[in-house]
């Protein structure tokens, strides 16, 4: 297939690049094409990446076979001020409201568009077990992805299939939120956050790319999915199998206001959690291969 991939040096667009390459002709959107291609180069598997820097840029998406869309501002790296909430929902809205335009005027439109969202579509539910049919909260988080969703399914479906990716915490070994979590277990002072019974909803960063390989090639597949692994744990759960892992402690609690303080408003995704179930991934066939969050972390430290 060649296959248009937005956000691919992002955490999630370098392994997928990396699983991709061998197989399909990839095409890059980047605004930095000289930094994309130092990043993605090395990890292209025998096929070179071909690279655009605009969306403007291709006349007729008729020569892509699928678009996969991750394109976004990190949505937890600073607080949300009113300015960095607008960055966080434009950089999204934009460049999907751009694709389908692209894909809805095409000869021929791709055959799939598979495209971004998050967890944080379901805003905060407590510990409730969420699947893709459970009724959302709302707040920022899911006014975000519930208008990020709602552009990318104005695709003409008739023409396109359309797959939106509710995405947890990505685990994996260099980058991503998990070098931010291991830091203080390894320098000794890692624990809990707040009272540690909010749900973390995670997934190892190899049945990321392999659920999105899956949608991408199963015909059967349509609508929202949510890419985590079946068994979302506790933060203090999470904590004391992380401090395991890493042979480190787990002695402390980071109390709620120090988060609030820090962070702002966007602690509440850290504070209060999501207990998040892949109903329908499981439903269409997709086996995981980490399923436990313990098998994920072994993975991901048992060279350390």
């Amino acid at each position: 297939m060649n296959i248009l991939i937005t956000g691919g040096t992002g955490l999630i667009g370098k392994a997928l690049v990396k699983s991709l390459s061998g197989e399909h002709r990839l095409t890059v959107v980047t605004r930095d094409i000289t930094k994309a291609k130092e990043t993605l180069d090395s990890l292209s598997q025998n096929s070179p990446v071909s690279f655009i820097d605009s969306i403007d840029a291709i006349d007729d998406m008729a020569r892509f076979h699928a678009i996969i869309n991750l394109a976004g501002e990190p949505i937890a790296d600073k607080r949300w001020t009113t300015s960095q909430k607008k960055r966080i929902c434009n950089s999204r809205w934009d460049t999907t409201a751009q694709l389908v335009a692209k894909i809805n005027s095409a000869s021929s439109p791709p055959r799939v568009f598979l495209s971004g969202s998050a967890i944080g579509v379901y805003g905060d539910k407590g510990s409730q077990a969420v699947t893709e049919e459970t009724p959302p909260h709302s707040e920022f988080t899911h006014e975000l992805c519930a208008k990020w969703e709602a552009i990318a399914n104005t695709v003409d479906g008739h023409n396109t299939r359309v797959c939106t990716l509710r995405t947890g915490v990505v685990l994996a070994k260099n980058g991503g939120a998990l070098a931010k979590m291991a830091l203080p277990f390894k320098l000794g002072v890692g624990g809990k956050l707040g009272h540690g019974k909010q749900f973390l909803s995670w997934i190892h960063i190899d049945d990321m790319v392999k659920a999105i390989r899956f949608l991408l090639d199963n015909d059967n597949c349509r609508g929202a999915f949510n890419m985590t692994a079946p068994e979302p744990v506790t933060n203090s759960h999470f904590s004391h199998t992380l401090a395991g892992n890493l042979s480190r402690p787990c002695l402390f609690t980071v109390p709620s206001i120090v988060m609030k303080i820090a962070m702002g408003e966007s602690s509440t995704m850290i504070l209060n959690g999501q207990n998040v179930i892949p109903a329908k991934l499981t439903a269409a066939g997709f086996t995981f291969d980490y399923p436990t969050l313990n098998d994920a972390l072994s993975n991901i430290y048992r060279t350390e």
